[in-house]
């Protein structure tokens, strides 16, 4: 089965490039004009090569475990656990791919423990 045929390989395969530092790997993965959405921070890239360098450019030291990918059709979830010298995140992506490559991620990132419950919900859940 082709990259084509596959939008969950393609996602595994952004990660596990990532991962490898393989950042031309990672680069034909994207569709020239990817535009991806970082929620949390507001951010946005348009074009592949403006991706690839923030991530080119991250401060060292991290590494990525995917945990989860759920695809139906062209639409690929993922979720995974980023651990680095400045903590834990996680972050949750959502991605269209067409014709074997991403044409668009929104992602939500957080720090792992990063936020305290609120006080209401104090005694119905249990801290993980």
């Amino acid at each position: 089965m082709g990259l084509e045929s596959d939008p969950a390989l393609v996602v595994r395969l952004l990660w596990k490039r990532f991962q490898a530092r393989d950042w031309d790997g990672a680069r034909e993965l994207l569709d020239e004009d990817v535009e991806v959405c970082w929620v949390h921070t507001g951010e946005r890239w348009l074009g592949r090569d403006a991706f690839i360098r923030v991530n080119r450019e991250y401060p060292e030291g991290w590494s990525i475990a995917m945990t989860r990918i759920v695809a139906a059709g062209s639409q690929v979830v993922s979720e995974i656990v980023v651990p680095s010298p400045q903590g834990t995140f996680r972050a949750a992506s959502f991605f269209e791919v067409r014709d074997g490559r991403i044409v668009r991620a929104t992602e939500y990132w957080l720090e792992e423990g990063g936020e305290a419950p609120p006080r209401w919900r104090t005694g119905w859940a249990e801290r993980s």
